[in-house]
């Protein structure tokens, strides 16, 4: 019934600035990591995963005694005299499976926060980004005893393993299909569990968009880090009038930001793996139209920021998280065929409007259903930690950035302290004569 390891807040803050310190030292390990797993660039494996991980770091380590103070609640009159509480407590044994995309910072980002709320943890991070994996490991097994955190390393039959044990909370961050199996597996012992999954994120653009900086936004969040971003823009839709000025407008801002030799660019990354980038391929291979780019190079796991056009709406490539460099764009003709196409598909983690009318903005934000909208910008909903970040049906279930985290990874524990100066007769028994007054009474509550 306790769980045995429960630090204190002072003790938790130490670890932490330990950590922050460790990581700051050995900054040239981390990019390097990224750079031998997914190519990233110095700046983007700073900007999308180091800086986030060391802003996270430094909010945890101010706010966790806000975070962690008890939460006083107004008692109920029926139980006066009395003092009401909610009282965080860490869950326990806590298992964080992260995935390959951002392999540093989805696997820190829960990490701390677990550790900030007082569990133990098992970290297991992708093998998919091998060298991320061992630095990882490292930095837990020189930073953490392991009673407090360990990272295990390993496939999907380890992984399978390990959700084959009991825990106090499951964090995962994934696919949809991997998602399922590890809401089966922590069902056999009723685990409470975060998914962190996908889906197809609609993006559109209406007529009254400015498509300079519409181009320019969705370059940037859909092919950075080779589209491996589970919030990117998965497919656009375009109003028809101004569809044509978009693709220019896209085709431009592709070449301003990544140049003509896009392979030799050292700011564009590669696909994780060759089995990531067979599938990609074969998106190119039927059903599509490319507008744009296209060319690809399996040695060198290479795919083009490529835009295409779309002829049959139940193909592949629009049923599927494409998750990667390829984007589909389908112009709409009514408000109708709009509709069409975003009902058609599960509630996404990410939505995006491109749109300067505050009635088409406002219609979609409240018709349809998504993890986040982001209304003229891609991406960027992620960075505000005074927003929770997750999704709502087959893109997840569960929240975390900012005190979200610590509250994802406590549990809230209610008490009630009744004062013992005072104890009315009425709830006790024999009853006889006493419901008249009862009913009076719950008509004041």
């Amino acid at each position: 019934m306790k769980h045995s390891f429960n630090p204190s807040i002072s003790e938790r803050i130490a670890k932490l600035e330990q950590l922050r310190n460790y990581l700051e030292k050995h900054e040239s390990e981390i990019v390097a990591a990224l750079h031998a797993d997914l190519k990233k660039s110095e700046f983007e494996a700073f900007a999308t995963e180091i800086g986030y991980v060391h802003a996270v770091l430094s909010e945890t380590i101010k706010k966790l005694p806000k975070w962690s103070k008890k939460r006083w609640v107004s008692p109920a009159l029926i139980n006066f005299p009395s003092r009401d509480y909610l009282l965080a407590e860490p869950y326990g044994k806590v298992l964080i499976i992260a995935p390959w995309n951002y392999p540093f910072q989805l696997s820190m980002v829960p990490l701390i926060s677990a550790l900030a709320a007082g569990n133990s943890i098992v970290l297991k991070p992708s093998e998919y980004a091998p060298k991320t994996a061992l630095l990882l490991s490292k930095i837990i097994r020189e930073n953490f005893d392991v009673k407090q955190a360990v990272a295990v390393l390993g496939d999907a039959a380890i992984a399978a393993d390990l959700l084959a044990k009991r825990w106090d909370y499951i964090f995962f961050t994934g696919s949809v299909h991997t998602g399922k199996l590890v809401a089966q597996a922590a069902a056999k012992h009723l685990t409470p569990i975060t998914l962190e999954l996908g889906g197809k994120n609609p993006c559109i653009v209406d007529g009254s968009a400015d498509l300079e900086l519409a181009a320019r936004r969705i370059v940037w969040g859909k092919f950075l880090n080779n589209g491996q971003t589970c919030i990117a823009p998965d497919f656009l839709l375009v109003d028809s009038s101004i569809s044509d000025a978009l693709v220019d407008r896209l085709k431009a801002e592709i070449k301003r930001m990544l140049g003509d030799s896009i392979q030799s660019n050292p700011d564009y990354g590669r696909i994780v793996n060759r089995r990531q980038f067979l599938r990609l391929s074969n998106y190119l291979e039927t059903g599509v139209e490319i507008l744009h780019g296209g060319r690809t190079d399996e040695f060198d796991l290479y795919i083009e920021p490529t835009l295409v056009a779309v002829s049959d709406e139940n193909s592949s490539i629009m049923t599927d998280e494409l998750f990667g460099p390829i984007l589909p764009i389908i112009p709409y003709r009514s408000q109708q065929e709009l509709e069409r196409w975003l009902t058609r598909l599960e509630k996404p983690l990410a939505f995006y409007i491109f749109s300067n009318s505050e009635v088409f903005i406002d219609q979609y934000t409240r018709q349809y259903s998504a993890g986040g909208i982001c209304i003229n910008d891609t991406l960027v909903q992620f960075t505000n930690n005074k927003l929770p970040f997750g999704g709502v049906g087959e893109s997840g279930y569960g929240t975390y950035h900012g005190a979200y985290s610590f509250e994802t990874f406590s549990h809230r524990k209610p008490i009630v302290r009744r004062g013992s100066w005072l104890d009315i007769p009425l709830r006790y028994p024999p009853y006889k004569g006493k419901l008249t007054t009862l009913k009076k009474l719950l008509k004041l509550f």
